[in-house]
């Protein structure tokens, strides 16, 4: 039974407390240059909820060629879920502080890893921090041993040659900030730029002010803009395949599957054979 992409922090209290099982919440707190996530776990977290690490758990050691945040092994990885308690079956629910653009990075490798009954917290810890509902702070007692088993390769995945292939035949969307994408300004990989045919689409535009996804029907119209509306293949990266799995989630959410480039663009950048596109144009 797959799980909806989204649940509200009413559904999830209640299933916290009523729910048989319960789900595993994971917390995975995590920004661009802060190194920090597990400080602001222990100052305040969903009752439960699991810390995750996604630079040692989230993903393997980065390389040049695989890019900042490579795809994790699957042992690896398993690993990891069993450590966070995870179970056949059991439901799972992820959540950051800054909108779920990290912790989709934790949705999108459970589903490609088999794991179907996993979602996002809508809103992320604004939203049940703002619906009154209880934190807690430090560190919990570690969870029991889980023993599920992933299955990789469950959604579909680009390398760099497949993510040229559709941004010339399909759609490839670059979920970066615009200015970036434009080539104005590379804070951490190679070079500036985006990837030729790849059109811009930052994550921040899946979100409504108050850091929910937008409604399916916004959603729809906005990816229908870009071309993605069903009838031709569609790819996502970003930097480092982090925020590109929430643009993702917010295409699972309008009916579209769409294949993630895990290099993303450090991996393309830091490859000098590769073209690089500037300008607002998609090049």
């Amino acid at each position: 039974m797959s799980e909806p992409v989204l649940t509200t922090p009413a559904e999830l209290y209640s299933r916290l407390f009523h729910g048989d099982p319960a789900p595993v919440v994971l917390d995975v707190r995590w920004r661009l240059g802060d190194p920090h996530g597990h400080d602001h776990y222990l100052a305040g977290h969903l009752p439960g909820a699991v810390y995750v690490d996604l630079d040692t758990e989230l993903a393997a050691p980065p390389t040049p060629e695989r890019g900042r945040h490579p795809l994790p092994d699957p042992a690896a990885l398993q690993r990891a879920a069993r450590r966070w308690g995870l179970g056949p079956g059991r439901p799972v629910v992820v959540y950051d502080d800054n909108g779920n653009t990290a912790a989709a990075r934790a949705w999108w490798l459970l589903r490609w890893a088999g794991v179907e009954r996993v979602s996002l917290l809508d809103g992320a810890l604004a939203a049940w921090r703002a619906a009154g509902l209880p934190v807690e702070v430090g560190e919990p007692a570690p969870p029991a041993e889980g023993d599920v088993v992933l299955a990789a390769g469950q959604l579909p995945v680009l390398d760099a040659d497949a993510a040229a292939e559709v941004a010339r035949t399909g759609v490839l969307l670059d979920a970066r900030a615009a200015e970036r994408y434009r080539g104005e300004t590379e804070p951490v990989d190679p070079r500036a730029g985006h990837i030729p045919g790849a059109l811009s689409a930052p994550t921040g535009d899946n979100l409504a002010p108050d850091g929910t996804f937008h409604g399916v029907e916004e959603l729809a119209r906005r990816f229908t803009a870009l071309g993605a509306d069903g009838t031709t293949e569609v790819g996502v990266y970003c930097g480092s395949g982090v925020t590109a799995a929430h643009t993702v989630a917010a295409l699972a959410r309008v009916g579209i599957t769409a294949a993630l480039y895990p290099g993303s663009w450090s991996a393309w950048s830091s490859d000098t054979t590769r073209p690089a596109a500037v300008g607002a144009a998609a090049g």
